[in-house]
């Protein structure tokens, strides 16, 4: 069964096209008009062996954090669309990774429900032209939308953009294994038989 999505969303501040399929190759077209998130999602996609495409217009004359923002909603929806009833998937995934001298730390549980504990603080406000407070709201969007338990923990870290790259790809890696298939996980991996929220 394909595992994929297409999000369409449109407001007055941003208008975004998202496709995602779970079990690609790794291959991102990303176009969002901010160049750092672009990087980011070409990571996410490479690291967790996601297609993602992406098409955003943003207000980028006011700032980023509409687009930055919005990307990490319709991506999260997509994610949650394309999991479908989470049968036979591991549920579960984590990821330690090293990005230089920045250590990170994520855990993901696609559970049906929204939790983020983003302790990952950026000791410069801008990585380049990208605010860096974006980070924790993008994943704060994304974790919202795919209605998982996000965490995400930086150990050590001297660099802005080493964190930031350490926690896409983190991510992208715990995220794998989240989704992956089971083969011992006939049913919903949820006592409840469901995972719905």
């Amino acid at each position: 069964m394909s595992r994929t999505a297409r999000i369409e969303r449109q407001t007055a501040e941003t208008e975004i096209i998202v496709e995602v399929n779970l079990d690609g190759s790794g291959v991102a077209n990303v176009q969002t008009g901010v160049g750092f998130l672009d990087h980011m999602l070409e990571l996410l996609a490479k690291h967790g062996a996601f297609d993602i495409n992406v098409a955003a217009r943003g207000d980028l004359h006011v700032d980023q954090h509409h687009t930055v923002e919005d990307t990490g909603i319709c991506l999260g929806q997509a994610f949650r669309q394309a999991l479908g009833d989470k049968k036979g998937i591991r549920r579960y995934g984590h990821f330690t990774l090293p990005m230089e001298e920045t250590l990170v730390t994520v855990a993901v549980d696609l559970s049906g429900r929204y939790a983020l504990a983003f302790n990952a603080p950026l000791p410069s406000p801008k990585i380049g032209a990208f605010d860096s407070e974006l980070l924790e709201d993008f994943w704060q969007s994304f974790a919202a939308n795919t209605l998982c338990n996000l965490h995400v923990l930086l150990h050590y870290g001297r660099n802005s953009h080493h964190i930031a790259e350490a926690v896409f790809k983190g991510t992208a890696r715990a995220l794998r294994m989240a989704v992956e298939a089971d083969p011992r996980m006939t049913g919903v991996p949820s006592t409840k038989g469901s995972l719905d929220g």
